[in-house]
């Protein structure tokens, strides 16, 4: 497998799975901030999870990307 092949894999996994990964970390990260302040969100921080979610999804996704093309494809050649 080529260089440039394997990071169009990783590239490609790291797309398919930043928008469901983000979804989730808001999902928790909301539901955690509504038990902790045992009130329903303003509109305003509810924005703030989210924001704070892709930035988590933009670390996480990449990272178990190249991880698993590793795992299951191999170093490039």
């Amino acid at each position: 497998m080529t260089h440039g092949l394997f990071v169009f894999y990783v590239l490609l996994l790291a797309a398919l799975l930043f928008y469901p990964v983000s979804q989730w970390i808001w999902v928790l990260s909301v539901r955690r901030l509504q038990r902790k302040l045992n009130r329903e969100l303003s509109q305003q921080e509810i924005t703030g999870q989210r924001r704070r979610a892709w930035v988590i999804a933009t670390f996480i996704c990449p990272v178990f990307s190249v991880l698993f093309n590793l795992s299951t494809v191999g170093m490039p050649q």
